[in-house]
């Protein structure tokens, strides 16, 4: 899956991912590879990035957590879209 998180500041990540982890706002979920189209807000929380590609290192929001392939971003709200293994992020 190919995964965009774009913040106001700038593009935050990109690049494919195994599985997310994100705190919708009817509850928690996550989203593996061929996941059916969805579009959900998001509440505040933290956002779990399984992948091999690093994160940009100029944000402050992620850190590395359970070894060098899962990472947290930090998020106030936002809006997730996944379709056709591409998702895009809307954050706070």
């Amino acid at each position: 899956m190919y995964l965009e998180i774009i913040s106001p500041e700038a593009i935050v990540f990109k690049g494919e991912i195994d599985s997310i982890s994100v705190p919708g706002s009817s509850g928690d979920f996550q989203v593996l590879n061929n996941h059916a189209p969805i579009i959900s807000t998001l509440k505040k929380g933290i956002i779990k990035i399984k992948t091999n590609t690093k994160p940009e290192e100029s944000d402050e929001n992620f850190f590395s957590k359970e070894g060098k392939e899962t990472y947290i971003y930090k998020i106030k709200s936002g809006v997730i879209q996944v379709k056709k293994n591409k998702l895009i992020l809307l954050s706070d």
